[in-house]
């Protein structure tokens, strides 16, 4: 048995990793505390128009998402490997709440706004973008430290 547990220190398993909050008494509403909150991201959708500016988020912070989408074409965001690395609140759209489990994508057929509220969980960089697209501006890049 100390063989395991020596083994499990040795690899950084003797406890778990801990998030990295933006304030050090988070309260009665655990992460979702208001001085937990990182700066708001932008994102447009828009024919030939760029999607948004790269970011830094910290692990363990709350952030909302706002992706706008201008209505001159029928276009998507994607990135299942940013939207595993984070825990999803909620996504609202037209007023209507949505607590999924898991999305790989969002796709606007007309103009709106989609509000995607999170915990940025995973470190790594993660790249969102507009499928089937292969300009530098069509995708940003969202790093979680």
């Amino acid at each position: 048995m100390r063989f395991l547990t020596a083994a499990a220190f040795a690899c950084g398993l003797s406890a778990p990793a801990l998030a990295a909050p933006l304030c050090d008494d988070l309260g009665f509403a655990g992460l979702l505390a208001s001085c937990n909150r990182g700066e708001p991201i932008q994102l447009t959708l828009a024919s030939g128009q760029p999607l948004g500016e790269d970011v830094t988020l910290q692990s363990g912070a709350y952030y909302k998402m706002f992706i706008t989408a201008d209505g001159s074409a029928e276009l998507a965001i994607t990135g299942s490997e940013f939207f595993r690395a984070i825990w999803m609140n909620e996504i609202v759209i037209n007023k209507i709440e949505i607590r999924p489990m898991a999305i790989d994508s969002i796709e606007f057929d007309a103009e709106g706004v989609a509000e995607l509220s999170f915990i940025a969980i995973k470190p790594g960089t993660h790249i969102l973008r507009i499928p089937g697209s292969t300009g530098e501006t069509q995708q940003i890049r969202i790093s979680i430290q």
